[in-house]
This record gives structure tokens, C-alpha cells and sequence, in this order.
């Protein structure tokens, strides 16, 4: 039985690997967008802006599924809220949100907003699949390159980072939405763990760059949360298997 699927967010990072493994599994396809493009492919484009609730629930409309991947750097909780409501008066039997790890740990208002779209999902009354992923190693590479144009590089002490490759986090998703509902699922971080300096000292190497490191403290809450490695898999979290290097050396050279 052919299953109709909306993602929010498919044209981003991960929605660009998420819809093609979607179609490929046979999925009807809705992607709701806050710009406007053409269907095709199998693919029904709607535009609609989650923030402001416009266009949800013509996109809603008539999918058994919901895969919530479009966020941004605040107001995530609204948006979420926003869509639950129209994903529970449409009948929608799963919803599948992608967060991120620390969400409940780390205070800032990103991570804050995070949580806040997750409990929205959770209360929704619906059946519900969570995942938290780290970062992913193509936020990793924007912020290094803004890095690698400074004299120095800031090296936080006792921040550790673990990226994982958008693409593993993709798979898992569309293994955990064509799946039944799970609740929050266990965490996805990539293979190691590293510094920030030694994030943006690989990316130097594959440009045959060196740059002094610069050590700094992060103060307060969000520095005691970081130097206790709260954006970190938790124990039994999955693992993914691509690293930092490996996507350094396709992505960069």
C-alpha cells in the first residue's frame, strides 16, 4: 500500500536526501515550502510558512504521515505548535519530528526552542517518533570556513562536538517514519568526537593552511553544560560511521 507522506523542510540539507529515499521507497511524496516551485518527479510541491501558520492545512490534507523537518534558528516551538494543530485536526497517524541532542540540557534559546517543539509533538495526542541527531558535518564546514578566515582559531575548552553526516541522519529517518511510532528514539551522533580547533585544523589541512589556536573559557551555565559534554550521545545512542575526514575529503578535497 502506497503510503502519502508531507515533509516540511524537504528542501533543505536533510529534506534533499530525505524525499529521494522517500520515493524510492514509494512513497507519495507533499513537500510543504515557504517558496514556491513546480511539482514533479513525484513530488507535490505546496507553499506555506509554519511560523505565520499559513498553507498547513492544505498540506496536511489527506497524508497519513507528517515528517517534520524545517527549523531555523529560533521559533522552532511555534512552528511546531502551529502544525500539530492542523496535523490533529487532519488525522494524521505519525508524526515524526527530527530535534537535536541537548535539547532538554543546553540553555540557550535554540536548544530551548528545540525542547519546546518536541514536548508539542509529545502532547499532540497523536502517535509520535522524536530523534535527536548532532550536528551535522555541513554546519560544521560553514562555521569553519568562517573560522579559517581568522588569525586565530578559538578553541573553547572542554567543548566537544560529534557531527554525523546529514545523509545517515536521512536514512534514519525514513526507516523511523515508513516504521510505527517509537516515542523519543535513541540519539545519532557521528563516530568521534572532536574540538572545535581540531574541526577547523582538518579543514586547514586539505587547504595546505595552518592557524594559531587561541584558548577561551565559556562562562556560566552554557559553559558548564558544554564542558559536561550535554550535546553529546547519551549512552546507547546510535553511532553513525562517516567522519569528519571522510566527508572533508569528498566535500573539500
Amino acid at each position: 500500500m502506497t503510503s502519502s507522506i508531507l515533509v516540511t523542510g524537504g528542501t533543505g540539507t536533510l529534506g534533499a536526501h530525505v524525499v529521494p529515499l522517500l520515493r524510492e521507497a514509494g512513497c507519495e511524496v507533499r513537500v510543504l515550502s515557504r517558496h514556491a516551485r513546480p511539482s514533479g518527479d513525484g513530488v507535490e510541491y505546496l507553499t506555506g510558512d509554519l511560523l505565520k501558520g499559513e498553507g498547513i492545512e492544505a498540506a496536511v490534507d489527506g497524508v497519513e504521515t507528517v515528517l517534520h523537518l524545517a527549523g531555523g534558528p529560533k521559533g522552532d516551538d511555534e512552528a511546531t505548535r502551529n502544525l500539530v494543530r492542523a496535523v490533529s485536526r487532519a488525522g494524521v497517524r505519525h508524526l515524526v519530528y527530527i530535534s537535536v541532542i541537548g535539547a532538554d540540557k543546553i540553555p540557550l534559546g535554540y536548544f530551548r526552542s528545540k525542547l519546546g517543539a518536541e514536548q508539542a509533538v509529545a502532547d499532540s495526542g497523536l502517535p509520535w517518533t522524536t530523534l535527536r541527531a548532532a550536528q551535522f558535518h555541513d554546519l560544521m564546514l560553514m562555521a569553519v570556513l568562517k573560522m579559517a578566515k581568522l588569525p586565530v582559531i578559538p578553541a573553547p575548552g572542554g567543548l566537544r562536538l560529534q557531527p554525523v553526516d546529514s545523509r545517515e541522519v536521512a536514512a534514519r529517518l525514513v526507516e523511523l517514519t515508513l516504521g510505527q511510532p517509537a516515542g523519543l528514539v535513541p540519539d545519532l551522533a557521528g563516530p568521534q568526537e572532536y574540538g572545535l580547533a581540531d574541526l577547523a585544523r582538518g579543514y586547514l589541512q586539505t587547504q595546505g593552511k595552518r592557524r594559531p589556536k587561541l584558548p577561551i573559557r565559556m562562562p556560566g551555565a552554557v559553559g558548564r553544560a558544554y564542558r559536561a559534554g550535554e550535546n553529546l550521545s547519551r549512552p546507547g545512542g546510535t553511532v553513525g560511521k562517516r567522519s569528519w575526514e571522510e566527508f572533508l575529503a569528498e566535500r573539500v578535497g
